[in-house]
């Protein structure tokens, strides 16, 4: 159901307010360039400091441009089961084609709660769902063992693994065969997860150079795993940079030399130092990106 190429966008801030007008040209620019979908309102989306009419307005837009173009996975994540129901069912009204839920953080459930948290959502809407783990962010991982048994319910069809581990693919692939879709999460380890069977990527190294994003993953199932190979390595140093500070930081950054949106961010977030610019700017510039 969801498989290549998906970016992770950002949201663009304009004064303080979601710029619309420079939200639209991304997805527009991604769309010409050959993804297969877009993720609105996830970890790089700034989603913890939207407000609810933010989420909905981001969402609604970004269903509206690409429908019968490209899929929308709407982020709809909580770390309150509630607001995750309300968030998802908001995406299901306005047609979004998945919903990506975050595991709940801070409040660091068990697997059992893990478990019960997305059973929950699952049984309040039809949506197709996208887990989400990324503990490096939320101070929780849910085990493989888990994902397994989310598997068996009908509308949780993939996982976004952003462990950056083969191994918890490899695992989560050997537990739950073809019930769940394993989608990377993790843009450094891309090209190692379809190796071992992932099916794409929700990216954030896509929103600077989608075609090349797009060229690599088809070139793997192709099986032109050199070519593959190579542009894993071209790329490699710009997916590195991209986390030089945190996400998506660095990716807004990369997008405002390229003049594709401000350079706004919603407190905690705030601009990263000029070294880490000049380090962002450089490996553009050898790209050819600038």
């Amino acid at each position: 159901m969801f498989e290549g190429i998906y970016a992770a966008i950002p949201t663009p801030f304009k004064n303080g307010k979601v710029d619309e007008g420079a939200l639209i040209r991304h997805i527009e620019f991604l769309i010409e360039n050959g993804v297969d979908g877009i993720v609105p309102c996830g970890t790089t989306g700034e989603s913890a400091t939207l407000s609810y009419k933010e989420h909905e307005e981001v969402i609604a837009l970004a269903v509206e441009r690409c429908k019968g173009r490209i899929k929308v996975i709407a982020g709809t994540g909580s770390n309150s089961t509630e607001e995750a129901i309300e968030l998802t069912k908001f995406a299901e009204k306005v047609g979004a084609d998945g919903a990506l839920l975050i595991t709940p953080y801070y409040n660091k459930p068990n697997q059992e709660g893990l478990y019960l948290h997305f059973k929950k959502i699952a049984e309040a809407v039809n949506i197709p769902i996208v887990l989400y783990n990324v503990p490096g962010r939320t101070g929780v991982h849910m085990l493989p063992e888990t994902v397994a048994k989310l598997s068996e319910i009908d509308n949780i069809v993939a996982i976004k693994e952003a462990t950056g581990s083969p191994n918890v693919a490899t695992e989560i692939i050997e537990l739950c065969g073809d019930k769940m879709t394993v989608i990377s999460g993790d843009d450094l380890t891309f090209l190692p997860l379809l190796s071992v069977g992932a099916k794409g990527i929700i990216s954030v190294t896509a929103n600077i150079v989608p075609a090349k994003m797009v060229k690599m993953y088809k070139s793997f199932v192709e099986g032109d795993i050199e070519k593959a190979m190579k542009l894993h390595f071209e790329l490699y140093p710009l997916s590195k940079v991209l986390f030089v500070d945190t996400n998506p930081i660095p990716v807004k950054t990369a997008l405002n030399f390229m003049g594709r949106m401000e350079k706004e961010f919603r407190l905690p977030l705030c601009p990263t130092t000029c070294e880490n610019e000049e380090k962002i700017k450089a490996v553009l510039t050898k790209l050819g990106v600038l």
